[in-house]
């Protein structure tokens, strides 16, 4: 565009061109190039000539074009750059901030889950709901299972109304604590657990607040449909399905495993209806003799499969922390106690397997027995010279002491361990005790625990120990699984002729000694009593008695074992003022085979004489 002096000029502002030809002075050219910006100044340049420079003055003036072109490119790359630079930033802190929120989500679902002893498998480890296999009896009954509930979480950043949210929400549930709802509402957090594990009632009466922020997510939770029954072998989980007690957390891969894989229920070796009978039968020798706790096997002598697994008082695996801990404590497992004389038929099979002894060797017990500054006594006191079988079936502590003697303290204690008395056993429950051994094994120590003083076991111990004399001197390992198709674990601990010899003693026992009240007619019942004075300070308690019953049955042979053990329980006028195993034990242990007996399929046989072993040492009268 011209204007009324013949300038060049362009609209936009970014360049003015000035020409003057004058003819007169010949062709004489003079350029004048300006650029103007917005925030510099006017520049010009001038170029004169004659014709032949009129080029020079032409190159000058596209080189500013140039330079202009690529200032402007320049900008534009800048502009670019920095667009993208705010976008990478916005990513950046965009994916800062998911993590935060996912982050601190975390320690609240875990404060609300996981209690304190949850150990490394934790909630926050899992990447979702833990669902667990169905754990069922040897007969299919379901003993726990997993049912699908809703949990109420709260999503802060949507909550409109902190306050009267919580105020409308502990309208329903008001268990929930309004400061802490309100700390929760306003953290500006994505998740947080409020409440684990609510009925469908509640679940109905939030949903209808039409709480903006608050919801629901589905996720499983255990259940025990027996209740108490079995409780001390179930266990119980934590809120996020976690195994803590019991089988529940000694099976927790196997039982979480199963579900993955739907490869069906954990099965245990438990028979439910023998474990009702055992539970039955001891909470009313609880009752009957106000006895503190007790606490019953049955275990099955040939493959180490645990039929009945019973610790009185127990515990409702639904509501565990409802209980307190001499309800949750497992004593059949966890509890280690000095047995007393059950432990005579332990020293007596290790007095005939070793040859230190025979069915005709004689202990004189005429007078009591002096060891280190100890006097030891029989309670039943025969004044005489005693036979091993009528060691074992008057259950004398002289007899027994001197028979220890004559094995040896190191013999004895090898044999002890190769029973299995002296090490923790192996179970699938995590609750399983170790053995309390004396500081030092000399002879009174060897003496004393002859007869059941001075070493403490559990009564799993016992069972597993009694079941080598009960299947002819086999070694098995006590289980709580079916083994279905398995083979038991057996090792020989003692001869065959040995374990029949102590199985026809503890018959006699049943018949003529101080056993005679768990007899029951047609199961050739054999045992072994066992009275033990509690430690305390100063010495043993006479009034507190640990009390016990070893058996097996039938004698001719043996199926099943059946352990019993009372802690604390009192004489009562049935008992003539007595409260020692023979009146309490026993006869609770006549209860249980009589019921369980014919569940475990065990047929009756009639009444049979003594064994032979006990023949040939002349004690049939």
């Amino acid at each position: 565009m011209t204007d009324s002096s013949g300038q060049l000029t362009s609209k936009t502002g970014w360049i003015t061109i000035d020409l003057d030809a004058p003819e007169a002075s010949g062709a004489v050219a003079k350029a004048s190039v300006r650029s103007v910006g917005r925030s510099a100044g006017r520049s010009a340049v001038r170029a004169a000539g004659r014709d032949d420079d009129a080029h020079e003055g032409f190159d000058v003036l596209e080189l500013e074009f140039a330079g202009v072109r690529a200032q402007a490119v320049e900008s534009g790359r800048n502009r670019m750059a920095l667009l993208a630079a705010c976008f990478l930033a916005a990513f950046v802190i965009l994916g800062f901030r998911v993590l935060e929120l996912t982050v601190a989500g975390a320690p609240a679902q875990l404060a609300d889950g996981a209690p304190a002893h949850a150990g490394p498998k934790a909630a926050v480890a899992e990447t979702g709901p833990v669902h667990r296999a169905a754990i069922t009896d040897r007969n299919g009954d379901v003993l726990a299972t997993d049912v699908m509930v809703p949990s109420l979480y709260v999503d802060a950043r949507k909550v409109i109304e902190p306050v009267a949210t919580a105020d409308k929400l502990r309208s329903v549930l008001p268990e929930l604590d309004r400061d802490e709802l309100i700390a929760r509402f306003t953290n500006g957090r994505a998740f947080q657990w409020l409440k684990r594990q609510i009925g469908p009632r509640q679940q109905a009466a939030v949903h209808a607040l039409g709480l903006p922020g608050i919801g629901f997510k589905r996720e499983p939770k255990r259940v025990y449909p027996k209740g108490g029954s079995a409780s001390h072998v179930l266990g119980y989980v934590d809120t996020d399905n976690l195994g803590i007690a019991g089988v529940e957390r000694g099976l927790d891969d196997m039982i979480r495993t199963a579900s993955s894989a739907e490869s069906g229920p954990v099965m245990l070796s438990l028979d439910m209806r023998v474990q009702h009978a055992v539970e039955q039968e001891l909470a009313q020798a609880m009752e009957t003799f106000s006895a503190k706790a007790a606490a019953g096997i049955v275990l099955d002598v040939h493959t180490g499969e645990i039929r009945s697994l019973v610790s009185l008082p127990d515990y409702d695996p639904n509501q565990p922390m409802d209980a307190g801990d001499a309800a949750r404590f497992n004593m059949a497992t966890r509890g280690v106690y000095e047995m007393g004389s059950t432990f005579k038929v332990f020293t007596a099979a290790v007095a005939l397997d070793s040859g230190a002894a025979t069915l005709d060797s004689r202990y004189d017990a005429r007078e009591p027995l002096r060891v280190a500054g100890y006097t030891i006594n029989d309670y039943h006191a025969e004044e005489r010279w005693l036979t091993v079988p009528e060691v074992v079936m008057h259950s004398s502590n002289i007899g027994t002491a001197k028979m220890v003697l004559d094995v040896g303290v190191e013999q004895h204690r090898a044999y002890l361990h190769r029973l299995g008395l002296l090490s923790r056993p192996e179970l699938e429950l995590p609750e399983v005790a170790k053995p309390l051994l004396p500081g030092q094994w000399y002879e009174v120590e060897a003496m004393t625990i002859s007869f059941g003083h001075g070493l403490a076991v559990s009564p799993l111990q016992m069972a597993a120990a009694g079941a080598a004399i009960a299947n002819g001197g086999f070694r098995v390992s006590p289980t709580l699984l079916a083994l279905r198709d398995r083979e038991p674990q057996r090792e020989r601990v003692l001869k065959p002729s040995t374990a029949n010899a102590v199985v026809d003693l503890m018959r006699r026992v049943v018949n003529e000694g101080t056993g005679g009240q768990a007899d029951v007619p047609g199961y050739e019942v054999a045992g072994k009593t066992g009275t033990a004075e509690k430690p305390g300070r100063g010495g043993y308690r006479r009034d507190r008695l640990l009390t016990s019953f070893l058996s097996v049955f039938p004698a001719s042979a043996p199926e099943y074992l059946v352990l019993v053990v009372l802690d604390e329980p009192k004489a009562t006028k049935q008992t003539y003022g007595f409260a020692t195993a023979g009146w309490n034990a026993a006869p609770t242990t006549g209860a249980i085979i009589r019921r369980v007996a014919p569940i475990l399929g065990v047929r009756p046989v009639p009444s049979a004489l003594p064994g032979p072993a006990v023949m040939e040492a002349g004690l049939v009268r």
